[in-house]
């Protein structure tokens, strides 16, 4: 029985989880705990490259790093002093400018002891080379430990993860899809893609049934996977799935389903304007790994040559789990936020109120006996107030900064007027009466900028049924260029959805659409620091997205034409027989979605909706990257620009 507890357990433990235990006994030493005689951490240098400091960064904050004994975290390829009486902890990719540098290291006898921890497997030969140059610098004894750590992916909350962020147009949408990307090229970059899922699987701990779609980049993943989560199992010794003793057929209805979807099956989700609120600071603003960056004006200044406004602040917040009302809204309305940071406000100016109530009856003058009996009841009332001074000031902290983070939404939903985008977007999708011609949209001045117009028309153009005629088109054309949009990207949709056609119908999107609420609701309160005139409160109805459809249809094992003839490979079965036909007919209670080419917080949130009605069950959404419309626009306009 001890096998179903444990498979049952591994997504339990989220892979955020799992990724930050498997940084923290590396930064140990790669040992459960490393104290001193004193009880102290033991202290040490943290040296990694940009990849290292991208998968350590969403999950370990400053203090906690110093917590462990980290003094200082510093670039590999930046100048470094010698500290020869301090143990280095590296972090970083086998590549070959790396090695050469930690064997510079070496010969410059910069540290006490090295601990090697590469992020991806090293090869047998870049091995040599650290060997060699250890030699030459006689520094064998001091090169303690040499790790292959197998993390090569970030993971950005307990259920989201993403391939890279360096690098990352290696193997972006644009690289995938490229028409002249010759096989060897694509060879690399599915060799890349496949290397992160490995490792993604690895601190997982489990082997997935795969299942993906055929004739696609997402099937070129699966067949690559197989093969090597297949050759690591058979290697009995090496083996790096020992825990996972499962046998083949035992319980393997147990084990996770990764479901391999290609960005092609939907191209409008990623191009649609949205309206809840993590998936807006992705759209909106400057938002990645988990962290904001906004400008702040600060007024206007008088100078001798006149009024100018005066310098923007940068200001950085991070937005992360320990951060309860970004756990709790993120998946939210945007009108909903404004009024929960709304309410967070009021609360606490009451709890500060009552402390300085407290305070003035504290300083009471006079000696009669009321005065005496009311301090002695405040004396405990303050004493309590007092010590949740720290969770109090907290709370200010996160009001600030969340009241800065929608303020900086709220004034692109006003001056994009994306309430209005959001909303006839959902109708197109969902197919529902337009009340206002597209082109009425287009022409507005007032509505959105150029980019927010050709998102809306690439969303129209992919999801009718009916391509418009060359004579809409030129019309549609004539309005976007007038508007001043780059029309590239539509240049490539139209090839793309020619080619689509041939090989099957678009993706439909469900019949619900959203509805206004009345406007009128306590959001819209004048006394409110949003001020919300003129926005519409529209309310989600939940729909399924594509990707959502595909996974529920896999993991339930629900028979539909759209994912029929979905591939099917199992890594334990002996041989690899390939065949669409499942081995197991029991529905999964986990599942990892990855989509090969690209993703995007709407989709994650979408699939986190689906989820909360199905008990018990859990799921993971991955992408090789993560883009906002603009960045994928962008990749469509070179797309289209061949």
């Amino acid at each position: 029985m001890v096998g179903v507890k444990m498979a049952a357990a591994v997504v339990a433990a989220s892979i955020r989880e799992r990724q930050t235990v498997a940084l923290k006994r590396m930064l140990n030493f790669n040992v459960p705990h490393v104290k001193n005689s004193t009880g102290e951490p033991v202290w040490k240098v943290l040296v990694y490259d940009r990849f290292g400091q991208d998968i350590i960064s969403p999950l370990l904050s400053v203090k906690e790093l110093r917590d462990m004994g980290i003094t200082l975290h510093l670039l590999l390829h930046s100048d470094r002093d010698p500290i020869p009486d301090v143990p280095a902890v590296y972090f970083v990719m086998p590549t070959e400018e790396n090695i050469d540098r930690m064997c510079q290291d070496l010969r410059n006898q910069l540290y006490e002891s090295y601990y090697l921890n590469f992020i991806s497997a090293i090869s047998r030969s870049k091995l040599e080379d650290i060997a060699n140059a250890a030699l030459a610098a006689s520094a064998v004894t001091q090169v303690a430990k040499v790790f292959d750590q197998y993390l090569n992916f970030i993971t950005l909350e307990d259920d989201m993860f993403v391939l890279c962020n360096q690098n990352k147009e290696l193997i972006s949408y644009r690289a995938i899809n490229r028409p002249d990307i010759t096989d060897t090229e694509m060879e690399t970059v599915m060799d890349t893609i496949v290397d992160s899922l490995f490792c993604f699987f690895v601190t997982l701990g489990a082997v997935p049934i795969i299942r993906c779609s055929r004739g696609t980049a997402a099937e070129m993943v699966a067949v690559k996977l197989d093969k090597k989560l297949r050759e690591n199992l058979r290697d009995a010794r090496n083996s790096l799935f020992t825990g996972d003793t499962l046998g083949a057929g035992q319980f393997s209805f147990q084990r996770p389903l990764l479901v391999l979807v290609d960005r092609n099956i939907d191209l409008a989700t990623p191009l649609h304007h949205t309206w809840t609120y993590q998936a807006l600071v992705h759209d909106v603003l400057d938002f990645h790994l988990n962290r904001v960056n906004l400008e702040e004006s600060t007024g206007v200044e008088n100078s001798p040559a006149g009024a100018r406004p005066k310098r923007k602040n940068k200001k950085s917040y991070d937005l992360t789990p320990v951060d309860k009302f970004w756990q709790k809204h993120k998946g939210s309305p945007f009108p909903e936020v404004a009024e929960s940071v709304q309410q967070e406000l009021e609360y606490y100016r009451a709890q500060e109120d009552e402390v300085k109530r407290l305070k003035s009856i504290m300083g009471l003058e006079g000696e009669d006996e009321g005065a005496i009996s009311m301090l002695s009841d405040n004396t405990a009332k303050l004493t309590s107030a007092v010590s949740s001074l720290p969770e109090l000031l907290e709370k200010k902290r996160l009001i600030d900064l969340h009241t800065n983070v929608a303020t900086a939404v709220l004034e692109h939903i006003k001056a994009r007027k994306l309430d209005v985008y959001f909303e006839y977007e959902e109708k197109i999708m969902s197919k529902t009466t337009l009340d206002k011609s597209l082109l009425d949209i287009i022409s507005d001045p007032d509505a959105g900028t150029p980019e927010d117009k050709m998102r809306l028309f690439l969303i129209y153009y992919i999801s009718t049924q009916q391509v418009p005629s060359e004579a809409d088109l030129e019309q549609y054309k004539k309005a976007l260029t007038d508007a001043g949009c780059n029309l590239n990207p539509l240049q490539y949709i139209k090839q793309w959805k020619a080619f689509a056609k041939m090989a099957s119908a678009p993706a439909s999107y469900g019949n619900t659409t959203t509805k206004p609420m009345g406007l009128l609701s306590r959001v819209m309160n004048t006394g409110s620091q949003f001020v919300m005139e003129g926005v519409k409160n529209l309310v989600l109805k939940q729909q399924n997205l594509p990707v959502t459809r595909i996974l529920d249809n896999l993991m339930e094992m629900k028979s539909n034409p759209e994912t029929d003839d979905y591939r099917y490979f199992d890594p334990k079965m002996l041989r690899g027989n390939d065949s669409s036909v499942p081995r197991n007919k029991n529905p999964f209670q986990e599942a990892i979605v990855f989509v090969v080419g690209g993703g995007n917080y709407i989709e994650y949130q979408n699939l986190v909706d689906y989820i909360k009605g199905k008990q018990g069950k859990h799921i993971l959404y991955g992408c090789s990257e993560l883009f906002n419309a603009s960045q994928f626009i962008k990749q469509l306009s070179q797309l289209g620009q061949k």
